[in-house]
């Protein structure tokens, strides 16, 4: 059956049913001309019925559901209690709210496509293209199509099982060089088993005010880790890693998947990929034509053979074939190497998303739902956002950030000292620490908004005031996401070196966090001063909040270690500010040179 029939008599485009409410600003599903419909249908009016039968719900939870109980369990023991130890009581707090409920039918899981993965090559357009489409066009029967179009892959422990709207957010968008699809047959390296091609990291910063896509190029000298990885059989088969190579090998190389490629990202620049997303070659040219083509500026003419790409100097607009070919040349700008191409490419994407997020895309019910199929389709995820629904959660937490502030960077790189013809690149000793620690941290490459300020000044406000002396400090530790062990070496480093006696071993925290806090209550302000100055604690590290009891009965703070806890003794301080690099963003328009 045609996908396009789900849910609709077979001669209405299901573009056509979605109309502007000039009232509300959103699109209403309009099955008729006299009877508007919310996008979420109600519970009592059953799903409109097509060849399909009532929805076509066949699939829901069986596979999903397989993959995700074979990825490894993240309730492992990272620090335990010294035996002996009474574990403090809790403080009472109110229960979390509800999860808000997923769009469309309740309780519905997708069902997944089969378990061979598309190799595919990324063109971040077809992310960035979902993220603006589907939150603009929502709705039960676009989201139901839409179902079938994802592909998803188990990367066990290496992504996250979920999505969180409250924190600050990593996608991995990664490309390979495999030539997969019609018509792609010259593009990419003949006979490749799909290397990571392409490779932006992309952040969103917690308060959604500010976003930073850096680039990560493919000839970039990296350790590959060890990858434990899922079998078609459904076991788990580690790859030994290897040292001294690109970092393009860290997908498809002996039978490496995207985790893998999550696995280095985190090794190289200390920042855990919460998810992946991969898109294929024919992204390119079916979002282009999707948005009635894509503005680029060359500041010389190009006629490169080998990608195809003929084009004068000046302004032009360009989809599909030609779009990729503008997208794949390496012979035509700068010094016709990698790096060169990411610079172009990070314009053409800049240009892609200000397309997409115009009014004439915005506004037209038939172009949004051309550009939301033909991203679904071109995408790749893992489980863990494998639903519709939850990429619609994400893409509208990213449509918050105002294009001003979405920063376009590459790591810093600098030639590989050991070769005499140098055609791979090393880290900058210097500059690419510092922008690793500020993404890590969440600081804006660009200024933003006055709110984002006051917050950094308010955070800044808590370290200000006395201190009380270390033997003071009342405090529990727990583990929430550190290396094994990383509590109890944390007790032993405050008793033995800084005298804060009145502490204690607490165990495992419910959850792991990415970064490390402490909570007090407001009479322990001066407790947490200290402990701050001690370990080397930022103001966005301290959580004014309520006190817990110790084991001897006694008010105490508590200080969960997180995933960036480095080790006991080793400053935990935050900058303040990214460091001036190279980059661009989203909204200015540049021409390739």
């Amino acid at each position: 059956m045609d996908a396009q029939g789900r849910g609709r008599a077979d001669n209405i485009d299901p573009a056509d049913q979605w109309v502007l409410n000039p009232d509300t600003g959103e699109y209403e599903l309009r099955l008729t001309p006299s009877a508007p419909q919310s996008a979420v249908p109600s519970p009592r009016r059953p799903a409109p019925r097509g060849p399909g039968g009532n929805g076509g719900a066949g699939g829901a939870g069986g596979p999903a559901a397989g993959r995700r109980s074979g990825a490894p369990g993240r309730q492992q023991v990272r620090d335990a209690a010294p035996p002996g130890a009474v574990p403090g009581q809790r403080r009472r707090r109110g229960t979390p709210p509800p999860e808000e409920p997923l769009p469309g039918r309740r309780g519905h899981r997708p069902g997944m496509k089969k378990s061979r993965a598309k190799k595919v090559l990324l063109w971040t357009g077809g992310t960035m293209a979902f993220v603006v489409v589907v939150a603009g066009v929502g709705g039960y029967l676009v989201l139901k199509h839409l179902e079938g179009n994802v592909t998803t892959t188990d990367v066990g422990s290496a992504a996250k099982q979920g999505f969180s709207k409250d924190e600050a957010f990593n996608i991995l968008i990664i490309g390979t060089d495999k030539r997969t699809g019609k018509g792609n047959q010259g593009y990419g390296d003949k006979g490749s088993v799909g290397h990571a091609d392409t490779n932006i990291l992309l952040h969103v910063s917690k308060d959604r005010t500010n976003a930073t896509a850096l680039s990560i190029p493919r000839d970039l000298i990296v350790n590959v880790p060890d990858c434990p990885t899922k079998q078609p059989d459904g076991t788990t088969k580690v790859i030994p890693g290897t040292d001294h190579v690109r970092f393009n090998t860290s997908l498809g190389q002996d039978g490496r998947d995207p985790g893998c490629t999550m696995r280095t990202v985190k090794a190289v620049t200390g920042i855990s990929p919460d998810h992946f997303m991969m898109a294929d070659f024919n992204a390119v040219k079916t979002l282009t034509s999707a948005v009635g083509g894509v503005d680029v500026c060359l500041k010389h003419a190009v006629n490169d053979p080998d990608s195809h790409l003929k084009l004068t100097a000046g302004e032009h607009k360009i989809e599909g074939e030609q779009a990729l070919a503008f997208v794949r040349t390496r012979h035509s700008f700068g010094n016709q190497g990698d790096l060169d191409r990411i610079k172009v490419q990070q314009q053409f994407l800049s240009s892609l998303m200000r397309k997409m997020s115009s009014g004439d895309t915005l506004t037209n019910p038939a172009k949004l739902y051309d550009l939301a199929d033909a991203a679904t389709k071109a995408l790749t995820v893992d489980t863990g956002i494998g639903k519709v629904s939850t990429l619609k959660d994400m893409a509208l937490e990213l449509k918050k950030v105002p294009t001003k502030n979405i920063t376009f960077l590459t790591t810093p790189v600098i030639d590989n000292p050991a070769e005499k013809v140098h055609a791979t690149v090393v880290l900058n000793p210097t500059t690419a620490p510092q922008v690793f620690d500020a993404i890590k941290n969440d600081v804006s490459f660009t200024e933003v908004k006055k709110k984002q300020k006051q917050q950094k000044d308010a955070e800044a406000a808590r370290l200000k005031g006395t201190q009380s002396a270390a033997s003071e400090v009342r405090v529990r530790i727990l583990n929430g996401g550190a290396a094994a062990g990383s509590a109890q070496e944390t007790l032993t480093w405050l008793q033995n070196d800084e005298g804060v006696l009145k502490s204690e071993n607490a165990g495992n925290a419910p959850r792991e966090l990415d970064r490390t806090t402490l909570e007090y209550a407001p009479d322990q302000a001066a407790q947490a001063r200290k402990l701050a100055a001690v370990m080397g604690l930022s103001g966005a590290a301290l959580k004014p909040g309520e006190s817990v009891t110790n084991s001897q009965g006694l008010p105490a703070m508590t200080l969960t270690l997180g995933k960036d806890f480095k080790g006991a003794g080793v400053s935990l301080t935050a900058p303040s500010k990214a460091p001036e690099v190279d980059k661009s963003t989203a909204d200015k328009v540049q021409c390739a040179s």
